[in-house]
């Protein structure tokens, strides 16, 4: 569908406050659409609809505006006029789809409530984790919502199709985000509710085969060297030294670390699996310099409230200061770290079985995507320009 209008959306401050302005032209329909929006105001001084980061979100406005003009989503990736840090972003990229607050204008149906029930319910007697079941839930929730359905029982696959194509395809949605729909779908379809709906014949989007983004040794040590805080510079380096993913380093428990043995045993990962993983003496040292200036209590890294695990976002921040002030212009995660580990150890000639283990990887076709930037093999190619 090709639209006449197009809502641009940007992040901004407006009275101390991050925002999301909406701008479009003037055009009746459009404003009668962005009245209906949760926290919508106007602005007199930017003559601009804006709604406050803490009350947008991104679902609802595609549900008002369907089919009334296009939403322009790509100012959000970019910094906004003033910002300071990231606004909220749309369920665009594979980190997390579900972090937006789905906040739908329209009431679920008392049957479609019962539904979405049962597959919670369905869901956390399967012992899926905390984090999918609300995934999986908000997905059914927004596919309720957008297609309007007072019974999801009476939809069939050419209405999952359209959906997809209309709301998640047409709206510029990530194929990863596509594919998280698709899987709620089909367990809420296969499971749950009973549906004219062929499951097996919901297609997946085709798989995107992107490369890790890796660091040098160079740059990973100037990360880790950044922060003068002796509990910062311990977590950024634990996920390197171990290779460890965020919500592992953040669940860890000051048992974990096996002293006698020189291990740190991760438990209940992805794939609810525990592995062990070595610490080298170095990295021993470091975190008994911090346990004697933190003695945290229960987990190995807590927050501000004694006992609770350290906040997600706050550890975020710690590795954006450390780029920032070593002056590295890449978009670094904490997941690079783990990239990082893992093809270091392959370019110092750890057998990728080993790796694999180390990861916690359950099929090694995983771990083999890191012999593709490796360069320790690269480096011995010579080019044919070379004997020109």
């Amino acid at each position: 569908m090709e639209y006449e209008h197009t809502v641009k959306l940007e992040k901004g401050f407006h009275r101390d406050s991050k925002v999301i302005f909406l701008s479009f032209p003037k055009e009746q329909k459009i404003i009668d659409a962005v009245k209906t929006l949760h926290g919508r105001k106007w602005s007199q001084t930017n003559k601009k609809w804006y709604i406050t980061s803490d009350d947008f979100n991104l679902d609802e406005v595609f549900s008002a505006l369907r089919n009334l003009a296009w939403i322009d989503v790509e100012e959000l990736r970019g910094k906004g006029k003033g910002s300071k840090e990231e606004a909220p972003l749309p369920p665009r990229t594979t980190s997390e789809p579900t972090r937006q607050k789905v906040k739908p204008k329209i009431d679920l149906t008392p049957e479609n409530k019962i539904l979405l029930e049962d597959f919670r319910g369905w869901l956390e007697h399967k012992r899926y984790s905390t984090r999918t079941v609300k995934i999986y839930t908000e997905m059914v929730k927004v596919f309720a919502t957008l297609m309007s359905a007072s019974d999801l029982s009476s939809l069939n696959n050419d209405d999952i199709v359209n959906f997809i194509h209309t709301h998640i395809i047409g709206t510029g949605y990530s194929s990863t985000y596509q594919n998280q729909m698709v899987s709620a779908l089909k367990i809420f379809y296969r499971e749950v509710c009973d549906a004219p709906i062929e499951v097996e014949a919901i297609e997946r989007p085709r798989r995107e085969h992107k490369l890790p983004n890796v660091l040098s040794k160079d740059e990973v040590k100037r990360i880790l060297d950044a922060h003068a805080n002796v509990k910062h510079r311990t977590m950024l380096s634990l996920i390197y030294a171990c290779g460890l993913r965020r919500g592992e380093l953040l669940r860890l428990r000051f048992g974990d670390i096996d002293r006698n043995r020189n291990l740190l045993i991760v438990r209940q990962s992805k794939g609810k699996k525990d592995r062990v993983v070595p610490i080298s003496d170095r990295i021993m040292a470091m975190l008994e310099d911090y346990v004697r200036a933190y003695k945290p209590k229960f987990y190995l890294f807590e927050g501000q409230k004694e006992g609770m695990p350290y906040d997600e976002q706050s550890l975020q921040s710690v590795l954006k200061q450390a780029v920032a002030k070593c002056r590295i212009r890449k978009p670094v995660t904490l997941h690079w770290l783990r990239h990082s580990y893992a093809t270091h150890l392959l370019e110092a000639g750890t057998d990728l079985r080993y790796i694999q283990e180390l990861l916690g990887h359950r099929s090694s076709k995983t771990t083999e995507i890191y012999t593709h930037v490796s360069t320790s093999s690269l480096k011995m190619i010579k080019s044919p320009f070379d004997d020109l």
